[in-house]
């Protein structure tokens, strides 16, 4: 009797390439196991949220393949081939200095509790790396969806804003 072959996932996350097998036994990942799940309880990486757990929040924005993505809507398997990146894969990894945009979000209180401000990140760094020098409206564009109770988005602006180079 042979064994059925196992498939696997494989995907590049913050640069590191992570392979996952697929299936349903122990330490096997499940089909259906969204890419929020596997960031979070496979592999640590909790700066990525789960809100809502049905895209309406937009706080578990991550970026795929440049992309800003909900990863509680995207299943691991989808993502066969991909290029993750969270929150945890933005600092400079040689020497842990934050990213422009990180830092922009510290010097203009663009944060309250913090729980969604990861994925507004996320969603900032894709217009950037995109447009450079966004418009205000483009800012407000890109940061459409995402929910925050806490503070008021006229800080998120100003910060993405000033990570572009364009002081307000």
């Amino acid at each position: 009797m042979s064994s059925k072959p196992t498939k696997w996932v494989s995907l590049t996350i913050n640069g590191d390439n992570r392979e996952f097998a697929i299936g349903g036994r122990a330490g096997e990942l499940p089909p259906s196991e969204t890419l929020a799940d596997t960031l979070r309880e496979r592999l640590g990486l909790t700066g990525t949220k789960v809100g809502c757990d049905r895209g309406s929040c937009c706080s578990c924005t991550v970026l795929i393949n440049g992309a800003p993505s909900l990863s509680c809507m995207t299943l691991t398997v989808e993502c066969d081939g991909a290029s993750v990146i969270t929150i945890e894969g933005l600092p400079d990894p040689l020497t842990g200095a934050l990213d422009p945009l990180q830092q922009a979000f510290i010097d203009h209180t663009a944060y309250q509790c913090g729980f969604c401000t990861p994925g507004m990140i996320m969603a900032a760094k894709a217009l950037l790396t995109a447009n450079p020098s966004p418009a205000e409206s483009e800012i407000k564009s890109a940061l459409g969806g995402h929910y925050c109770r806490c503070i008021s988005h006229y800080h998120v602006i100003d910060a993405v804003a000033d990570a572009a180079g364009r002081k307000s």
